[in-house]
């Protein structure tokens, strides 16, 4: 459980820097409160890419480690561990590949309030219902990290991060697949 809460804040690690640094350039993607998974693709720099993509992991370790203890399903508990361990994983790869780009992984930032939010929507909610929320939450969240790092792989301004978020996206891509198979209807 150390080694998880120790992931979690190495995944927000790389965001702080950006918010502390501020993201006035208009590289940031302000849009997400919007939900819109187009605006997650915006940020093109380094830093914007970092800070969005430890919240993203950030928020997907957090909710995950709720499904995997109330989760009513086998399914939904089975997911969760895999998005726990790829999410740690891909915290990993965003940090190595800034450090191959000449970069120093920044702080851990806060997770931002509408995913908090959406925790504290799961929070309070038990059995088949929280099953249908994190899936539904699930789905939407991994919408936006494809934006995201394919976005990114695209047209970032650093080229490690680049060929980082390249080889995320994929996993990213397996990811929605698998929850949209979990949801039913």
């Amino acid at each position: 459980m150390k080694t998880i809460w120790m992931a979690a804040a190495a995944a927000g690690a790389l965001g702080l820097a950006a918010c502390a640094g501020g993201m006035n350039d208009g590289s940031a993607p302000s849009a997400l409160a919007s939900g819109s998974p187009a605006a997650a693709a915006a940020p093109t720099t380094a830093t914007a890419f970092m800070a969005e993509a430890a919240r993203s992991d950030m928020y997907e370790i957090q909710s995950s480690q709720l499904a995997m203890t109330r989760g009513a399903s086998q399914g939904v508990k089975d997911f969760a561990q895999m998005m726990v361990r790829d999410h740690t994983n891909s915290t990993q790869m965003v940090m190595d590949a800034a450090r191959s780009g000449g970069m120093t992984p920044p702080p851990p930032p806060p997770l931002d309030a509408r995913r908090a939010g959406m925790l504290d929507q799961l929070r309070g909610a038990s059995g088949a219902a929280f099953d249908r929320l994190y899936l539904s939450q699930q789905r939407m969240a991994h919408q936006e990290a494809l934006a995201l790092h394919s976005g990114y792989a695209q047209n970032g301004d650093n080229a490690a991060l680049r060929g980082g978020a390249g080889k995320i996206a994929p996993i990213v891509q397996q990811h929605l697949t698998h929850v949209q198979q979990l949801q039913p209807g």
